[in-house]
C-alpha cells in the first residue's frame, strides 16, 4: 500500500478551512483530517473527539512533557496540538493526512517533516475575512479582534508555504488542493 501524504493545512482563523474540508471529504475519501487536542471551551454543536479532543490545561502539558505531540502551540491563550501517533498510523494506511494548524504549528510540521506537503488558505481581502469570522457568531468583539490583529501578523508566514489557495469559492477551493495534493 502507498504511504499517504502529510498536509499542513493553515490559513487564518474564519478564513473556510472547515468547510473546504468538508468539501475535501465528500470528494476524495482518502483525505483524513487529524484530530486536534485542545485546552478551549467547544463552540456550539462541537463534539469531543470529532472537532477536537477538549483536555485540561494540566493534560496538555502533561501529552507536552511525554512527547505526545507532533507539533504545539499556543493561540489567542489556548493550547492546540497534533498527537503523533494517530497522525502517523494514518499515513501508514495510505491516507493523506491532513493537519489543520496555525502557522506556528504549521512552521514546527515543516521543519519536523520536510516531506510535508503546506498550503496555506487566503480570503479574498481582509474585509471579507472579518465579514466571516462575524457571521459565524461564535465570538464577542473582543475575540474577533484579537483575530483579526493575529491574522494581519500570520499574514507574514505566508511566505513560508509552497502553495497559496485562494478560498473565494469552497468549491473551487477544494479542487484546487486535490489537484495539489495528487501532483
Amino acid at each position: 500500500m502507498k504511504k499517504g501524504k502529510l498536509v499542513v493545512y493553515t490559513g487564518y482563523s474564519g478564513v473556510g478551512k472547515g468547510e473546504i474540508m468538508k468539501a475535501l471529504r465528500k470528494l476524495d475519501d482518502s483525505v483524513w483530517l487529524s484530530v486536534s487536542c485542545t485546552t478551549r471551551k467547544p463552540r456550539e454543536g462541537e463534539q469531543d473527539g470529532v472537532n477536537y479532543f477538549f483536555i485540561s490545561t494540566e493534560k496538555f502539558e502533561s501529552l507536552i512533557k511525554e512527547n505526545g505531540f507532533l507539533e504545539y502551540a499556543r493561540y489567542c491563550d489556548n493550547y492546540y496540538g497534533t498527537p503523533e501517533k494517530a497522525v502517523n498510523e494514518m499515513l501508514e494506511k495510505g491516507y493523506n493526512v491532513f493537519l489543520e494548524i496555525e502557522v506556528q504549528g504549521g512552521l514546527q510540521i515543516m521543519d519536523k517533516r520536510p516531506d510535508c506537503v503546506s498550503i496555506f488558505v487566503t480570503p479574498p481581502s481582509f474585509e471579507e475575512l472579518e465579514r466571516r469570522l462575524r457571521g459565524r457568531g461564535t465570538e464577542d468583539e473582543e475575540t474577533i479582534q484579537k483575530r483579526m490583529a493575529r491574522a494581519r501578523e500570520e499574514k507574514e508566514y505566508e511566505k513560508y508555504y509552497e502553495h497559496k489557495v485562494l478560498n473565494d469559492t469552497v468549491e473551487r477551493a477544494a479542487r484546487e488542493i486535490l489537484d495539489i495534493i495528487h501532483q
